[in-house]
């Protein structure tokens, strides 16, 4: 039986591109003035310098309390601004800031929002989106996941957008088949100042931030900032926490009104325990706080002769899962006059990662290294020192990832007549290595280096022990066009766009104790991307749109490695699956009413998906998986409402989210073995959710309301394991004491997460796949991260 939403969605992209033709045809009569042109009301723009950035023209807390802003874009387009994000915690990320937006599926592994989360957008994961901060591409080269607690302090972020359908045609991605996200950091201040704040909160938090602008200098051509944060946290459960330091830093340089340079350099470090994610039985066996162990003891056999079997705790200890990362983002971005209305935009990159994750408590064999003179497994190694090589001995081993990445992006704009011109060339080249070492472990159970680089365990041969070792040269590159057409006085925009990415995978596999066998396998994808849009003006504060656009992913690194490949009968090295490019067909019709009271959009999406792919991590096991989920139609409306201020300080904000993702197809996993998907929803895809805001502000004061409901989902492909839907609320307020002495911009703020303490359950990544990878008769176990509890933080800030 077909359900609603097949019913009201059936056909939907084919009815896309006709009623776009008909509002062309009937925009002479209906089309005006610029829809908003004087509706007083914060609107988004286009940066003049950083590519695929916007700017806020206005105040952007006037509408929404800074959670939209009015827009005259031909796509659904939804961005959060400062205004709104000040007043969250200050420890948090992009995702808790995106969360109450149309689309948005959105969970963190704390309240805190230092252990990271996960996201989904309209069904599409934030693998399948394209990550931008400042304009450098985000995700990771590998993979395409994306991590969000890394990559700023949310002081120093002005906007956070989201295109939850086609990204944008300038996007350097070479992976986004569902839309784009970009994070942009504020200039510098005008003026100088010095900005301290710290924070305290439950879970013994910790939270010190300190920034110094410099103002206007150098003829007031050029100004600077600098900022430092330090951040420490225990976990809401189990023993550990989280420490985290970051440096952002930025200038711009306004040589004269036609040639900008900006720069920023972002930098995190961070070491993470591990919070558990846990399956129903686990939770209905142990409780809402099961985590890793908090003793350790290694559970070896009694000593003597012969062979000791050590265990470990079990679960895993918790100083035996942990996190530690450092990143970095360097970035320069310019814009220069050729001519008369002709301009040219240049961003040179460089992206740095280094660190492990997941759990490293391993129980290794003594005779499990690899022999580098036969190439087989079954050298044995001395590890306890007791002159034998007949024992399992506890070790600490995860993957090591270093990635090196730089690129450029450029592209020439110009305007003539009624039509705006852009060509533009996107190179990228990411070195992503990745090993498996593993260090020894001391009576404690603490692991001799944290970052497994000293101390790594030697085969008998002198070389390191590796349970992976996979080097990968992902080389991409994109040129792109797009021309903007006014019509009818401006009334009306046709935008036509065209993108040509092509990515080449270049993944070597060392021989290593997993896989024994050195191969290499290159492979390259690239595809011709046509978008077509359009927005029409009715009068001004009416304004219809409608736009269609094709995407695609290249498959990721570990399609070509691990349990995707194996050797067949002549020892040659194979896919189990064909590694095939995920494509996308997203079109959305819409509308928006803009005037001084109140803002509110309206969008129908869909998207035709072929061979999806049914990736999955799993930040515990620190695994991969990919699996080709075949055709999938996602399909929904999206409604999105912000007021000005009302009723002597009142400030609302809602939106509602109902969509439905189908698979059309059985999936194949393996000879023989079929899974009756077709006709299930897929994971990650709530039926149903609303976000809503309602701010008070009197004088010196602010307090604010947000709540947010998830409607139910399912955790397996097969839909035999649903989600149960569930709400959550925070509340927030804050008070200005202006200048106290030497002091001034002096704040008090209080933030209150899950105020109703509410206990509900996410799935981890790693479950999309893991029905699909066993099959139908021998499922596996999907594990679930849990809402942390209610949890307070008070924090004060002051200028000098």
């Amino acid at each position: 039986m077909r359900s609603s939403h097949d019913i009201v969605f059936s056909g939907f992209s084919k009815t896309v591109l006709g009623a776009a033709v008909a509002l062309v045809c009937a925009s002479p009569v209906m089309a005006q003035t610029a829809a908003g042109a004087d509706d007083g009301q914060p609107r988004a723009k286009e940066d003049n310098v950083r590519l695929g950035t916007i700017v806020i023209v206005g105040e952007g807390g006037k509408l929404g309390a800074g959670q939209m802003l009015n827009e005259d874009s031909v796509k659904g387009r939804s961005t959060v601004t400062k205004a709104a994000t000040e007043k969250n915690l200050a420890t948090g990320n992009p995702f808790q800031a995106l969360a109450l937006l149309p689309g948005i599926n959105t969970f963190n592994h704390d309240a805190t929002g230092l252990f990271g989360g996960g996201l989904t957008v309209r069904g599409f994961g934030a693998d399948q989106m394209g990550f931008t901060i400042n304009g450098v591409p985000v995700n990771d080269s590998g993979n395409f996941a994306v991590y969000p607690q890394e990559y700023a302090d949310q002081e120093n972020l002005c906007t956070q957008t989201i295109s939850q359908g086609n990204p944008d045609v300038e996007s350097p991605h070479a992976g986004a088949t569902g839309g784009n996200v970009g994070i942009t950091s504020c200039d510098p201040e005008n003026t100088r100042r010095f900005r301290v704040a710290q924070g305290f909160g439950e879970l013994r938090m910790s939270r010190t931030f300190v920034r110094a602008d410099s103002g206007r200098f150098a003829d007031d051509k050029a100004k600077v900032f600098v900022s430092l944060s330090h951040t420490q946290a225990d976990k809401w459960k189990g023993e550990g926490g989280a420490k985290k330091d970051h440096l952002d830093a930025a200038f711009r340089w306004d040589l004269n009104p036609d040639n900008t340079i900006l720069g920023s350099v972002l930098y995190n470090r961070a070491v993470n325990n591990n919070i558990a994610n846990v399956s129903l039985a686990q939770l209905n066996a142990s409780g809402y706080y099961y985590d890793f162990s908090k003793t350790f003891t290694p559970g070896h056999l009694p000593g003597g002769a012969g062979a000791q079997k050590e265990t470990g705790p079990s679960p895993q200890y918790y100083k035996l899962s942990i996190n530690p990362f450092e990143n970095a983002i360097a970035s320069l971005s310019g814009s220069f006059k050729l001519a008369s209305e002709t301009y040219l935009k240049v961003q040179p990159y460089y992206w740095y990662g280094f660190g492990t994750g997941g759990v490293q408590q391993t129980a290794l064999s003594e005779t499990a290294f690899l022999n580098t003179t036969t190439g087989k497994t079954g050298a044995g190694t001395d590890l306890n020192g007791d002159k034998d090589t007949l024992d399992t001995v506890i070790v600490a081993r995860s993957s090591v990832t270093k990635t090196q990445r730089p690129g450029v992006t450029a592209e020439v704009n110009t305007t003539f007549g009624n039509h705006q011109v852009r060509f533009g060339v996107w190179y990228e080249r990411a070195q992503h290595r990745q090993t498996q070492p593993a260090v020894g472990v001391n009576a404690e159970g603490e692991p001799y280096d944290i970052w497994l680089q000293n101390g790594q365990i030697l085969r008998p041969s002198g070389t390191t022990y590796q349970g992976r070792d996979w080097d990968t040269i992902s080389t991409a590159y994109q040129f792109y066009a797009n021309d903007t057409i006014s019509l009818m006085g401006d009334s009306a925009v046709l935008s036509l766009g065209v993108r040509a990415p092509t990515v080449k995978r270049d993944v070597t596999n060392y021989a290593n104790e997993t896989f024994a066998t050195t191969y290499n396998i290159q492979k390259t994808y690239s595809d011709v991307l046509p978008q077509i849009g359009l927005r029409v003006n009715l009068d001004k504060g009416h304004q219809v749109f409608a736009n269609v656009g094709k995407n695609f992913r290249a498959a990721p690194n570990f399609a070509f490695t691990g349990n995707n490949v194996r050797l067949n009968s002549a020892g040659q090295v194979e896919l189990v699956t064909e590694a095939k490019p995920e494509t996308s067909i997203v079109s959305d019709l819409g509308y928006r009413l803009q005037t001084r009271a109140f803002s509110f959009s309206a969008t129908l999406f869909n998207a035709d998906f072929t061979d999806r792919q049914a990736n999955a991590y799993d930040p515990v096991a620190d695994k991969s998986t990919y699996t080709n989920a075949g055709k999938v139609k996602t399909s929904g409306l999206e409604l999105e409402v912000g007021s000005a201020p009302f009723g002597g300080g009142f400030t609302a904000y809602g939106s509602l989210t109902a969509q439905s993702s189908e698979m059309k197809d059985d999936i194949t996993v393996a000879k023989g073995q079929i899974l009756p998907t077709a006709g299930k929803q897929f994971t990650l895809v709530p039926d149903r959710m609303v976000g809503a805001s309602l701010q008070y502000t009197t004088g010196a004061f602010y307090a604010r309301l947000k709540a947010k409901h998830t409607g139910r989902q399912y955790a397996s492909l097969l839909n035999d394991e649903e989600v149960p839907a569930y709400t959550t609320g925070d509340f927030d307020a804050g008070y200005n004491f202006g200048k106290l002495g030497s002091m001034s911009n002096v704040q008090l703020r209080f933030n209150l997460s899950n105020i109703t303490n509410a206990q509900y359950r996410n799935p981890s990544s790693g479950s999309v796949v893991n029905t699909v990878k066993y099959g139908a008769t021998n499922p596996s176990t999907v594990f679930y991260y849990l809402g942390a509890p209610r949890y307070a933080a008070v924090s004060m800030s002051a200028d000098f």
